[in-house]
């Protein structure tokens, strides 16, 4: 991992953290970055899998206002 991604993720957690943020869905993100790490995809293109993640969080809270 190169440094300037790890420092880019370490700013990310400390901002969610300031947030106060540390509810269960931001753990849940953190598990599953880090699952996408460990799985060597972090080549795939880091802003289209936020992408994605956001239209899957839009469709869940779609489906909970149903």
């Amino acid at each position: 991992m190169r440094w300037g991604k790890q420092r880019r993720i370490e700013r990310e957690r400390e901002r969610e953290r300031e947030r106060g943020k540390w509810s269960k869905g931001v753990r849940e993100r953190e598990r599953e970055r880090e699952r996408e790490r460990e799985r060597g995809k972090w080549s795939k293109g880091v802003r289209e899998r936020e992408r994605e993640r956001m239209k899957e969080r839009e469709r869940n809270k779609e489906r909970r206002k149903k």
